[in-house]
């Protein structure tokens, strides 16, 4: 598809995403509010967050979820691009685990359907964890505390299926419903300044709520990068690392298209974008405007969009 075909439809879309009541929630709104809980068994839950922290995933026994996943630091990893086996750079910035429930696919190119099955590539994906899943089962059973607690939250004990399962558990407590701007939406007016509010109806205005937009604020579709200008280009050979969908359909149409990720406590998850280009929130907005707008914004208005995307930073529920 050319350059402008693709421009075209994804103008079209987005008109109609703002204009079509239909898609907005039930507050009239484009975004809707992240629901209070996604109530999970909490024996399995409990067994998960271990799993987490627990580098024995791996094969070399270094790294382990939390390594790449910082939930101090918004579940993200703030390293431009992630450190796998024996420090070795990975070929993409870690996205952040909050909210990860939330969305569509898993993976900056969607190849995993649930997080059971992300969990599953990860943990023998060579540059990665680099185990093997007999390997990890064994580890997991031989743990006597492990074992214990398999046996009484699951009928069948420790699993491969167990143990996705249960991260998989774990990952989906860590939503986080309480954003000030969530507080907004369900009728709370004053949870929001004035400045807030306009920076969030700038944010519909230029049309950001066409890819960004559902309850996770994206993480519900698929779009090209650089729909309006060439990002690839400006980042030259190192673009051929993260082609995005191409790797996985071969059509030119899916190269360099992505999940669209969830801006959900963006402003705690620096450096931005799948190949953690951007260093701060200001220089991501600006690229958004030149390669997905296609158009100016005014240092006032990116300013003001910027304070109304602060304004979606919460705590995971339960946690302080």
């Amino acid at each position: 598809m050319s350059a402008s075909r693709f421009a075209s439809r994804f103008l079209s879309a987005a008109l109609a995403l703002v204009c079509a009541p239909a898609l907005a929630g039930p507050s009239g709104e484009p975004i809707q509010p992240v629901p209070q809980s996604l109530r999970q068994n909490p024996a399995q839950a409990a067994l998960g967050r271990r799993l987490f922290s627990d580098p024995r995933l791996s094969v070399n026994g270094r790294v382990s979820c939390a390594s790449c996943h910082d939930l101090a630091r918004g579940g993200a990893d703030s390293r431009g691009v992630s450190l796998g086996l024996d420090d070795k750079p990975a070929a993409l910035n870690a996205p952040t685990v909050l909210n990860a429930a939330l969305n569509f696919k898993q993976f900056w190119n969607g190849r995993a359907d649930t997080l059971e099955a992300q969990i599953g590539l990860v943990v023998e994906n060579p540059a990665e964890m680099g185990s093997r899943w007999p390997d990890v089962v064994r580890k997991v059973q031989q743990d006597a505390g492990y074992r214990s607690g398999f046996a009484a939250a699951y009928k069948d004990g420790v699993t491969r299926a167990n143990i996705e399962h249960a991260l998989a558990s774990f990952e989906r407590t860590l939503i986080t419903p309480n954003s000030r701007f969530d507080r907004y939406l369900r009728g709370e007016h004053g949870a929001l300044s004035a400045a807030e509010k306009a920076g969030y109806a700038r944010f519909k205005q230029y049309g950001c709520v066409a890819c960004h937009q559902g309850v996770n604020v994206g993480g519900n579709m698929f779009q090209k990068f650089g729909v309006m200008e060439d990002y690839a280009g400006r980042r030259g050979a190192a673009a051929r690392q993260d082609s995005g969908r191409y790797a996985l359909s071969g059509s030119e149409e899916d190269r360099y298209v992505f999940k669209v990720p969830s801006l959900r406590n963006v402003a705690r998850t620096a450096p931005y974008f799948h190949d953690g280009s951007a260093a701060t929130l200001e220089q991501a907005i600006d690229i958004m405007f030149k390669y997905q707008l296609g158009r100016p914004g005014s240092p006032e208005d990116k300013a003001l969009i910027a304070q109304f995307l602060a304004t979606l930073n919460a705590q995971p529920a339960g946690q302080p």
